[in-house]
């Protein structure tokens, strides 16, 4: 319908929203035949109930559309005038479905694809040095937003990047990256940081925290008190810094968390965790899939991985266990997961248990099956959803917190 044509017709807004695509595929099917019968084959339906849709919608339009006989059938004056409309709306419908399922699928296929090295490297026997190489190079075929600058710093004695839009300003963001302790580095996830710096308006510090088997607990986590500390010592109020973290980064984030309030600590105004991995035994991954699951080998090699990065130290201590930690008086958390993800039903019961104990925190559930999907923000939809939510989360906790400080002082 060209703008000529809708100058000339009445509104009728409320049928619009009524009328169901199955009304007008019958509409169309029996006026292409002009035959009940065989449109009512050909939807798979019975004859009364393609008559009841057609009557629907001839109701809904106030008008009649077709002609019934007992011999025949006729299109009305107004039945042809909508049956090419209806036509072009269901081929514009079906061609919008299908491009949108090639496009799912061209998705899925990048997605397997960029993660293919990480598994090779994995099932191929592989050492340690191969499986870093495999997750540096994932991250190296990102960049950061065009708008973000980078620089290194020494954060309290640990090697980090500054990333974000402005740089003399003070960060007020400290991302801890994934890896399971034992993989990834400041400078690969410059983009992720990068992106959610950006996406909050403010500057981020990635910390390039020690690794396992090299350094075994508490090493990361003493690295990441230092880069905290440090944060703060640059004249940011901790209720105005923010930490963030994926997977393994996110239970460091908890843990830091708990170290700080088990001390006495100033805490922070708000934590994200992307897709978070918080049970170190395995246990809530391996009640989640069936004997012989394909996530049985993750199981193992999840286990091994705590084992090396615990280096003997108790796996029930609830700085390391924050699924068994009195979790109460911690900042707002926001949490965002993976439909199928393999760690959701951890992601889900650290909300419930925050909840329980008091604490703000809420989920944010995401229909994709990658495993810190937010790293693909640069063309996935749903990471770039997920990071703009993040990061309006962030600034709006900062806000709030520099609100009730001034209306404190």
């Amino acid at each position: 319908m060209d703008d000529e044509d809708r100058g000339r017709l009445l509104a009728f807004p409320q049928a619009p929203e009524a009328i169901e695509m199955r009304h007008l595929r019958s509409f169309v099917a029996v006026a292409e035949d002009l035959n009940f019968g065989r449109a009512a084959a050909r939807l798979y339906l019975s004859q009364p109930a393609l008559s009841r849709q057609i009557s629907a919608l001839e109701k809904l339009v106030g008008c009649e559309l077709l002609r019934r006989s007992t011999h025949r059938v006729e299109l009305t004056l107004a039945g042809e005038a909508l049956l090419e409309r209806a036509r072009r709306l269901l081929d514009d419908l079906d061609e919008a479905i299908t491009v949108t399922q090639s496009v799912g699928d061209e998705l899925a296929t990048r997605l397997a694809m960029l993660w293919k090295p990480m598994l090779d490297a994995s099932t191929g026997g592989g050492g340690l040095e191969d499986l870093r190489g495999a997750y540096e190079g994932l991250h190296a075929q990102f960049s950061p937003p065009p708008e973000v600058q980078v620089r290194p710093v020494n954060a309290g004695g640990v090697p980090s990047l500054r990333v974000g839009a402005d740089l003399d300003e003070p960060p007020t963001m400290v991302y801890f990256h994934g890896g399971g302790y034992m993989l990834g580095s400041a400078f690969g996830y410059r983009p992720l940081a990068g992106a959610l710096a950006h996406a909050s308006g403010t500057q981020a510090l990635v910390p390039d925290y020690r690794l396992a088997p090299e350094h075994t607990f508490p090493a990361a986590l003493d690295d990441a008190r230092r880069a905290y500390d440090w944060t703060r010592e640059q004249g940011t109020d901790p209720e105005r810094i923010v930490l963030c973290g994926d997977s393994s980064g996110a239970h460091l984030v908890l843990s830091l968390l708990l170290s700080l309030k088990a001390e006495g600590a100033p805490l922070p105004g708000a934590a994200v965790l992307f897709c978070p991995g918080f049970d170190l035994t395995g246990a809530s991954m391996e009640a989640a899939c069936p004997p012989g699951h394909e996530l049985d080998r993750m199981v193992i090699e999840l286990r091994r991985a705590t084992d090396i990065y615990l280096g003997g130290h108790p796996a029930d201590d609830p700085i390391v266990s924050p699924l068994h930690a009195d979790l109460s008086g911690l900042p707002p958390l926001l949490v965002q997961a993976a439909t199928g993800d393999y760690a959701l039903a951890e992601a889900h019961a650290l909300v419930d248990r925050a909840r329980e104990h008091g604490v703000d925190a809420r989920i944010e559930l995401f229909p994709v099956t990658t495993h810190v999907f937010q790293i693909f923000w640069s063309f996935l939809p749903e990471a770039a959803d997920a990071l703009h939510q993040a990061g309006r989360f962030a600034a709006e906790a900062v806000a709030a917190d520099a609100g009730r400080g001034s209306a404190a002082g």
